[in-house]
């Protein structure tokens, strides 16, 4: 028998339907460098640009125009004030000049030596602004009686206001200053042990109770629905309700379960659970697991129905006990799932920051990374420095990322 030819591959219409599927795969590419990877992009930028707050907006002229004085009758002398800073307090503004037009009625007597008139369009030119300069200009004009029946006012025209001004996100100027403002002492050590413990135990914490609560309620009985219903309760609710019930239920004066150990004689006095070190810590870490819990039980429980029963009926009839059939038939079956479980809490869990925010704010020992970076980038002002810290957590969760894919999930198959 002949060996058979394979088919070519390579040939026009292998390339045409090549060309094809790019096109059809192309808005979707588009898409999602759009949504995933421009803003990525972005953040890098800002990481090392010396940039804050009050720099997101370009620096500008600001104008503010009126008229002072008699201007009731004809005759009257008057100014038009013209109030101009830039509202940047650092960065310079270059060639800064700004046109307008005169009222009909009102007749300058006297011109500043920076601005031309021309058929009642004035134009100043004030040169270059350092930053923070402020600049009032006084025009004196006389009253006539067409401004009088004239309903216009000075502040009735709009100024055209020009300059030139470097934004600190688009130019040239890098640095590496927020980096060393990360790192800078021992705060980025601790902030990065205690998003490690937090996120640690509440993967495994929140994967090992989803497991004990799939095995409770892999058997079919009375009221099994209603269960599972309650046992999603914690993941559906909205986290703002559910925080600030744990906020409530833990208040050191009025809680509920400082009243409970005080009548147990569990304490003499209230605990302060969101208030005090380690206890704050822990506490978060135990919400996490109480909130995030119901998800993995809802991936286990689906894996572990679709486990044959045959091999624990097998199983039951060689005597081998609920724990021996377990640990030989229901883990290993598990193992996928649970592995992916783990990487997919472990990044939420490490980017997690309302649950924290909304319980402690940070305090007490419970500052993490995601916690940094809105200190950094709206408490402190410092955009650059925030965006440093989210680049910081990128790089952990990728190279966690990696030592997961490298030896983790090569040993479960995946």
């Amino acid at each position: 028998m002949s060996d058979a030819i394979p088919p070519k591959t390579t040939g026009p219409l292998a390339r045409l339907e090549a060309r094809l599927a790019w096109g059809l795969l192309a808005p979707t590419i588009i898409a999602v460098a759009l949504v995933v990877i421009l803003p990525l992009l972005a953040i890098f930028w800002i990481s090392v640009k010396p940039v804050s707050l009050a720099d997101l907006r370009p620096p500008e002229v600001v104008l503010r125009e009126d008229i002072r004085g008699d201007a009731e009758a004809a005759g009257d002398e008057a100014n038009i004030r013209y109030r101009l800073r830039n509202s940047s307090q650092d960065q310079p503004i270059l060639g800064v000049t700004f046109a307008d037009t005169i009222p009909e009625g009102l007749t300058i007597t006297d011109l500043d030596p920076r601005c031309t008139l021309a058929d009642r369009q004035l134009r100043c030119d004030l040169g270059d602004w350092e930053g923070g300069f402020r600049e009032n200009l006084m025009i004196p004009v006389t009253v006539g009686q067409a401004y009088l029946d004239n309903a216009q006012r000075p502040q009735d025209s709009q100024a055209t206001v020009t300059g030139t001004a470097s934004n600190v996100l688009t130019n040239d100027t890098f640095t590496l200053d927020n980096f060393r403002r990360v790192f800078d002492g021992q705060e980025f050590w601790s902030v990065l042990w205690v998003t490690l413990f937090y996120t640690v135990f509440g993967t495994i914490g929140a994967l090992v109770f989803g497991l004990f609560a799939a095995l409770l309620l892999n058997k079919s009985f009375k009221g099994q629905g209603i269960l599972r219903g309650l046992y999603l309760f914690p993941y559906v609710s909205p986290i703002i309700a559910v925080a600030f019930a744990w906020i409530l239920l833990f208040d050191p004066f009025s809680g509920s379960a400082n009243a409970l150990l005080i009548q147990m004689g569990v304490t003499e006095e209230s605990i302060n659970f969101f208030g005090q070190r380690p206890l704050a810590l822990i506490m978060v870490t135990v919400f996490e697991i109480w909130r995030y819990f119901p998800l993995s039980f809802l991936f286990i429980l689906a894996r572990m129905q679709s486990i044959d029963s045959d091999m624990y009926e097998a199983a039951d009839m060689d005597g081998a006990s609920p724990f021996q059939q377990f640990w030989a038939l229901s883990v290993p079956q598990l193992l996928g799932i649970l592995s992916v479980l783990f990487l997919l809490r472990f990044i939420w869990t490490f980017n997690k920051f309302d649950d924290i925010f909304l319980l402690t704010g940070g305090n007490a020992g419970t500052r993490t990374l995601t916690v940094n970076v809105y200190e950094q980038a709206f408490a402190v002002s410092n955009i650059g420095a925030g965006a440093a810290v989210a680049v910081v957590i990128f790089g952990c969760l990728l190279l966690f990322s990696a030592f997961f894919f490298r030896f983790i999930s090569r040993e479960e198959g995946l």
